[in-house]
């Protein structure tokens, strides 16, 4: 059964699966997430896929769900993003699968993103260029971006500072740069029929994401990882006005709840009627759900 819009509250398009049903957790992924949870001041404990489905299935919020292949740059073995499509198809009702692939893996990473959505019903993808350790235009991933673009697909792109290495030796050899939206400006303009969805406030590079959100009709931005109570000024001014189509929430749960975000989106100055457009009718039309 594919997702009713009317049915649901929200969709939170930035969900991550950071444990596999299957496999014991990575011990290198754990550190990263170990760190992330103390940055966030967030619980350690890390959901398994059915726990996290049945959590929002309460809250009867619809949401994008994906975990992060880093597995050239920092060794951590991935979930599966078989395992993840596999089990949204089963609750496709609340579920929208999207997969990660490092994009070091060039054409077999192209392989596997076709699969994926001829095969698996996946339905995005998601990129975190940082801890992937790879510049967001490299023509490395570009293989993967074209089948993408192929199917008009949507892509989160991680910006700005990451709670992933945050207070490791080193910032766990991430790096930060990597985070700039700008660096995506380039792999924006040669897949325009690619939709990329900016994560986060982009901080310190705000600016940049509402610059390309403005500039480019297939950029857009999702406003997790941050409280909206933390939000640069200029998301609430962009948002009210000439960006009100083009930003989209998202909690980063596990690391920040859904409705804690929620709560203090009410509270920080959006327009009666753009909170509507960012908690789920810009979702609706960025993902193909209407």
């Amino acid at each position: 059964m594919p997702i009713d819009p009317t049915k649901v509250k929200a969709i939170d398009v930035h969900v991550h699966a950071e444990v596999s049903c299957h496999d014991p957790e990575d011990p290198v992924m754990a550190r990263f997430f170990d760190a992330a949870s103390a940055y966030f001041k967030s619980p350690r404990e890390r959901p398994k896929i059915p726990e996290i489905i049945d959590f929002y299935r309460q809250r009867e919020i619809a949401f994008c769900l994906f975990t992060v292949d880093c597995e050239s740059a920092v060794g951590a073995k991935r979930v599966s993003n078989y395992e993840i499509a596999e089990l949204a198809a089963e609750h496709s009702d609340i579920v929208i699968p999207f997969a990660s692939i490092d994009p070091h893996k060039g054409k077999m990473g192209a392989r596997e993103a076709r699969d994926l959505i001829e095969n698996y019903g996946v339905k995005g993808f998601k990129f975190h260029h940082l801890i992937q350790g790879i510049h967001p235009s490299d023509r490395t991933g570009y293989p993967i971006y074209e089948v993408i673009a192929e199917y008009r697909l949507p892509a989160i792109f991680h910006t700005g500072h990451s709670g992933m290495g945050t207070g490791m030796r080193g910032g766990g050899g991430i790096r930060l740069k990597y985070g700039q939206p700008m660096l995506v400006d380039d792999a924006a303009s040669d897949f325009p029929d690619m939709k990329f969805i900016l994560a986060h406030p982009s901080w310190p590079w705000t600016d940049e994401s509402l610059s390309m959100a403005l500039h480019k009709d297939n950029v857009f931005i999702d406003l997790s990882g941050w409280s909206p109570k933390y939000f640069p000024k200029q998301i609430i001014q962009y948002a009210n006005t000439q960006l009100k189509h083009k930003m989209m929430f998202g909690s980063d749960f596990p690391l920040i709840t859904p409705e804690k975000w929620v709560a203090a989106a009410q509270e920080v100055g959006f327009k009666e009627d753009v909170l509507p457009l960012i908690l789920k009718d810009n979702a609706v039309r960025v993902l193909g759900l209407g």
